[in-house]
């Protein structure tokens, strides 16, 4: 599913116009972005937690040549899905 058959499908259950769900989306996506890069946690009980974790220096290989290097530190964005989520994709 991509994002326009996300919103077709907000607007089949809700009742609401294509562009009131597109920015219902946007928004809710946005404020999730914005919240995690500033350090914080996103939390929706049943469905899972958003949050930035930090990936520490390590040893890779190039595949191309089989080199070789390192890969720096990072912060990366991390999802942990709920045990609802969970239980409803086994």
């Amino acid at each position: 599913m991509n994002k326009s058959e996300l919103v077709a499908k907000i607007v089949e259950r809700h009742g609401i116009s294509k562009a009131h769900a597109d920015t219902l989306l946007k928004d809710l996506t946005d404020t999730i972005v914005e919240t995690v890069a500033a350090g914080e946690e996103v939390v929706i009980i049943g469905f899972g937690t958003f949050k930035a974790v930090k990936r520490a220096e390590r040893l890779g290989r190039n595949p191309s040549t089989g080199k070789v290097m390192k890969i720096p530190a990072a912060t990366v964005p991390k999802f942990v899905p709920g045990s609802r989520f969970k239980e409803q994709v086994k």
